[in-house]
């Protein structure tokens, strides 16, 4: 098993050698590259060259950090052929730089449009046949998650996209924050890592609240017909997410993918967050 730490606490206002120098202080031997402004940017090009590419395998290197994966997030499913022919362009260079990174494994969200499912699978289908060739001469995996107001929010329809495109290179990430939109409201974690099954390779760990609760009340949106979609990446015990069973199924499934430390809600005190969430993680999972 591979434990990685998402350092999303620190893009905003750390460079990226320091960041990779705090992956390493905080416990991690893995970190999983998420977006961030100079580096690879939700739904924009890659603002990467050569020399960042040299740079960061530098960084890596000297702190004893190894890069899991590369996650970028483009708008691939959209709907707007413009806008998915960006995403594609903007995926190819994110695969090539992966390459020159030497890192085999990317992960992403299925992304689109929820109001307009069947385009926006017809989007990600063609994307998909455009960017599988590219993946497969790289020798790039890739780990896919549904996601709150993606096209696909549901786990069970994310496993049948997955088995759809039938390659053996691309598994789940099974995102636990997001548990309460992949079953409309129950939070079954344990039915979720069964329906995954053998496709399951990377688990994201953070608690959320169930948005579904206290008769659709737990967030009060006014207007209350407002189009609105709302969980949280919080630290292991602060949310509604049975950790007991989650960690007590992982184990029983002999899991041996990423395991991710995920939680983004608390920039002004990362390293208190780390702390609690590294014990929760290496605890449940008898590491």
């Amino acid at each position: 098993m591979r434990l990685a730490y998402d350092p999303s606490h620190y893009r905003d206002n750390t460079n990226l050698k320091d960041t990779i120098d705090t992956v390493a202080r905080l416990g991690y031997e893995y970190v999983e590259l998420s977006p961030r402004k100079d580096f690879i940017w939700f739904y924009e090009y890659p603002k990467v060259d050569k020399q960042l590419i040299k740079d960061l395998k530098r960084y890596c290197s000297d702190a004893g950090v190894k890069i899991s994966s590369v996650l970028p997030v483009q708008q691939w499913s959209s709907p707007k052929e413009e806008e998915r022919q960006a995403a594609v362009r903007n995926w190819k260079r994110c695969i090539e730089i992966t390459s020159e990174l030497e890192v085999d494994l990317m992960n992403s969200e299925f992304a689109g449009d929820i109001s307009r499912p069947v385009e926006s699978e017809a989007a990600f289908v063609k994307s998909m046949e455009e960017l599988m060739p590219i993946f497969e001469r790289e020798g790039i995996k890739l780990n896919l998650q549904s996601h709150p107001n993606d096209f696909i929010e549901l786990n069970t329809e994310a496993i049948r996209m997955i088995r759809a495109l039938d390659k053996d290179w691309i598994k789940l990430v099974y995102s636990v924050p997001h548990a309460f939109f992949y079953d409309d409201g129950i939070g079954d974690v344990e039915k979720h890592l069964d329906e995954a099954g053998d496709l399951l390779a990377h688990v994201l760990i953070a608690d959320t609240l169930n948005h579904k609760a206290a008769f659709g009340l737990r967030y009060i949106v006014n207007p209350p017909d407002a189009k609105v979609t709302i969980h949280q990446h919080l630290n292991p015990g602060e949310g509604e997410i049975n950790f007991d069973a989650l960690y007590r199924k992982l184990r029983e499934m002999k899991f041996d993918g990423i395991v991710t430390n995920s939680v983004f809600a608390y920039p002004d005190r990362p390293e208190w967050s780390n702390e609690l969430t590294l014990k929760s993680i290496k605890e449940g999972l008898n590491l």
